[in-house]
C-alpha cells in the first residue's frame, strides 16, 4: 500500500499529503503504475458523466482533457514538450539529450504538445458505446507503456533524472500483473476490446522502436511524452469503434 501511495502521490496532483519518508520507493512503484492509472480514469469518468449534465460532447471532452492536466500537474506533458524538441531537433544523440534537458519549450515541442491535447480531445469526443469503460482504461493502458519502456530500454542519463530511480531495475515480467488487470478488464468493451489492445502493442512497440533508433534509451522526458502520445491514441482507435 505504501509503494501504491508513493506512486500516487509521485505522478498525480491528488491531496495526498507529503506522507513518510519510506514511502517513495521508486523500484518498487513501477508496477503500480497502471492502478495509479486506472484511479484517474474512473475520478474522469465520474466527472465525464457531470459535464456532460450541463454542457454539450465537444465542451464535456475538452473539460476532460483539462481535467486529465490537472490530475497530474501537467507531469508528462512537460516531458512531451522536452522530448519532441529533442528527437526531432536532427541533431546527435547526445545533443538531442542535452537538449531535452533544456527547461525551455521549443517550436517542435509546442507543436506535439498542441497536436496530442487536440487528438485527445477529438479521441474522446468520438467515443459512444462503452464511453465509461474507455475512460478508465486508457489512462491505465498508457502507464502501462512506461513499464514495457523500462522493461526493454536503458535508461540513458548516467548522471541521473527524474526517471532514473525508476530505471535502475528492470521490472520482472511478474510486475505486470497491472497490465493483465486491464486486459481482463477491456473484455467489457466486446470488440473494441481488441481495438484497444491492438492498439496498446502496436503504438507502444513503435514509439520504443523509434526511440532505440533515435537514442537508443529512454529518459524521463521520453517516458513522460510515451504516456501522452499512447494516451492519445488509444482514445482515437477506440472512436473507430
Amino acid at each position: 500500500m505504501r509503494r501504491f501511495l508513493g506512486a500516487l502521490r509521485f505522478m498525480t496532483s491528488l491531496p495526498l499529503g507529503r506522507g513518510e519518508a519510506d514511502s517513495f520507493q521508486p523500484q518498487g512503484m513501477g508496477p503500480y503504475f497502471p492502478l495509479v492509472g486506472i484511479v484517474l480514469g474512473l475520478i474522469l469518468a465520474l466527472a465525464d458523466g457531470l459535464f456532460l449534465a450541463f454542457w454539450s460532447e465537444p465542451v464535456a471532452a475538452w473539460l476532460d482533457v483539462v481535467l486529465l492536466i490537472l490530475l497530474t500537474g501537467a507531469l508528462h506533458l512537460d516531458g512531451l514538450g522536452d522530448a519532441a524538441d529533442g528527437l526531432f531537433s536532427h541533431r546527435s544523440r547526445t545533443e538531442a539529450l542535452k537538449i531535452m534537458k533544456d527547461t525551455r519549450v521549443g517550436v517542435m515541442g509546442l507543436v506535439s504538445v498542441v497536436a496530442v491535447l487536440g487528438i485527445k480531445w477529438g479521441g474522446i469526443l468520438g467515443l459512444e458505446q462503452g464511453r465509461w469503460l474507455a475512460l478508465v482504461l486508457v489512462p491505465g493502458y498508457s502507464r502501462a507503456g512506461l513499464l514495457l519502456a523500462m522493461r526493454f530500454l536503458p535508461y540513458g542519463r548516467p548522471e541521473g533524472g527524474l526517471g532514473s530511480d525508476f530505471c535502475r531495475i528492470r521490472p520482472g515480467w511478474r510486475a505486470f500483473w497491472g497490465l493483465g488487470l486491464l486486459v481482463a478488464c477491456s473484455c467489457f468493451l466486446g470488440w473494441g476490446a481488441l481495438v484497444l489492445n491492438a492498439a496498446f502493442a502496436g503504438l507502444t512497440f513503435l514509439i520504443l522502436w523509434f526511440y532505440s533508433r533515435r537514442i537508443g534509451c529512454i529518459t524521463g522526458d521520453t517516458l513522460g511524452a510515451l504516456n501522452e502520445v499512447l494516451e492519445a491514441g488509444l482514445f482515437l482507435a477506440l472512436a473507430a469503434v
